[in-house]
């Protein structure tokens, strides 16, 4: 049976093509058909003939690997990040076959799945995929983004493809990004911090994808107000067991409060105390007022105060810094 890309994204991602498929109910029954061979029109030229393979769970990592120009980086795959997909597929297996190619040695590259390889690699589930001979880099570039269109990519990987796009010279600055990529200028700088940052530090969360843009800026920020000594010695902390697994905290939500907590002591421990000497006390008002700078702290020392005067100071501080 030939169908098109879009028929396609109706029968693995469970997505529905209105001019075909009149319910989402008939196109996921579409995928869970797994059809034995399918031909497949691939970017509108060349059909292409895919074959249904299962793949057992032992042989899952060392016989498929994945598309390098894939988007999504996979070193963010674990546990917490599939928790989506995880659960269904301990239940009742994969629900969706994914798509790739055929390589020498009988091994297959993933282009459309990479999630779900790593989930049944994690769950030691056997993996279900469509691969077909004669895929060429632009065919399979296509195939991939497409994939990566049904689950959104996290800030640090959109900054990175936006990030080569600025090398590449496809747009010329971030203003002409935004409207190149359809999205706000605030998203673009926070894509291309995420994507400035080093993974370890990224690694640290359970879930990148979860990661919005002020928890990006405040790490950008805390991370490039480091020395490039200090930077390598919290890089040297994060070389060990991933933080997100030492915090103890359930849900992702909580896991990441409490990780971006534990970077920012780190980061706090790592820049030097100040060994400054103690400011001495300037008099404002000789014998009545002085002052001293700790800094950025304040301290005030107020002599001969009648019960109006400091009433009215008060109220003024609490005003101003309120």
């Amino acid at each position: 049976m030939a169908i098109k890309t879009s028929e396609l994204n109706a029968r693995l991602f469970g997505k529905v093509d209105k001019r075909r498929a009149t319910t989402a109910q008939e196109a996921q029954k579409a995928a869970s058909d797994k059809a034995a061979v399918i031909e497949l029109s691939v970017a509108g030229e060349a059909t292409v003939e895919f074959e249904l393979v299962r793949v057992p769970a032992a042989d899952v990592e060392a016989r498929t690997s994945v598309f390098a120009e894939n988007a999504r980086e996979q070193s963010f795959l674990n546990e917490l990040a599939l928790a989506d997909i995880l659960t269904t597929l301990k239940d009742r297996g994969q629900q969706y076959p994914a798509v790739g190619r055929w390589l020498e040695g009988n091994k297959i590259e993933v282009l459309d799945g990479s999630r779900r390889r790593m989930s049944c690699i994690i769950a030691k589930q056997d993996f279900l995929i469509y691969v077909a001979k004669g895929i060429n880099s632009k065919h399979a570039k296509f195939l991939s983004d497409v994939a990566n269109a049904h689950k959104p990519l996290s800030l640090y990987e959109r900054g990175k493809e936006m990030q080569a796009m600025l090398d590449r010279g496809d747009a010329i600055d971030q203003k002409e990004l935004a409207k190149v990529c359809q999205c706000s200028e605030a998203l673009v700088s926070g894509a291309l911090k995420a994507a400035s940052l080093p993974l370890p530090l990224l690694q640290a969360y359970p879930s990148v994808a979860e990661l919005g843009r002020p928890t990006i800026v405040k790490l950008h920020r805390l991370f490039f107000t480091l020395t490039d000594t200090e930077q390598a010695s919290l890089l040297a902390k994060l070389d060990a067991t991933p933080v997100w697994q030492t915090v103890d905290a359930s849900g992702i939500s909580r896991i990441t409060r409490e990780v971006t907590l534990v970077l920012e002591q780190w980061c706090e421990e790592l820049k030097p105390k100040s060994a400054n000497a103690e400011s001495p006390a300037i008099d404002l008002i000789k014998g009545r007022v002085s002052y001293r700078r700790r800094g950025d702290a304040l301290a005030i020392n107020l002599k001969k105060m009648g019960d109006a005067d400091a009433e009215a100071i008060l109220a003024f501080i609490k005003s101003r810094l309120s």
